[in-house]
């Protein structure tokens, strides 16, 4: 059964890098909004974009895209991992990237390091516990980057599949 989801992960891979590359460029929004509206909130004691409620539900919304983001990402990796023996360190770096998000989503959320640098939280973490949080938002940075460009190089191949593929 395994064998027969690569199989049909392979003639779909035109498809679907793509896709996971266009969910992760929808977090470039929230990461924009984090900075802007979050840790520069928290530096400087004002928001250099601050929106109103409406959009504040909007992105959060568009953060929750992260969630197929990442399985798919992630079963991108495990095929590069399967695929390419030389690219197997790159798979688990970035598998290890992508799957740190876990801790943030369900942690130490968006909402809660808002209401704490804000001054308005209910329970008190440390600020530096705050940091950390969103600096694992950020690790999301590479792994979109490489998607992307996956993205592009799988619809400029003559058929499915990676090129890794074909030398394996």
């Amino acid at each position: 059964m395994q064998n027969k989801f690569w199989r049909w992960y392979e003639k779909w891979y035109r498809v679907i890098t793509p896709l996971t590359a266009i969910l992760f460029v929808s977090q470039f929004v929230h990461l924009y909004w984090m900075t802007t509206n979050v840790a520069f909130f928290r530096i400087f004691g004002y928001s250099f974009w601050d929106v109103s409620t409406f959009w504040n539900t909007v992105i959060a919304l568009v953060d929750y895209t992260e969630i197929p983001a990442i399985i798919s990402s992630s079963i991108l990796y495990i095929y590069q991992y399967r695929m390419d023996k030389n690219m197997r360190w790159h798979s688990i770096f970035f598998l290890f990237f992508i799957n740190s998000q876990w801790l943030h989503l369900f942690w130490i959320t968006d909402e809660i390091i808002y209401t704490q640098f804000a001054g308005t939280a209910l329970v008190a973490i440390p600020v530096w516990l705050s940091w950390v949080a969103i600096s694992i938002d950020y690790l999301e940075l590479p792994v979109m980057y490489d998607t992307i460009k996956k993205a592009f190089s799988s619809l400029h191949q003559p058929k499915a599949g990676p090129p890794l593929a074909e030398k394996v």
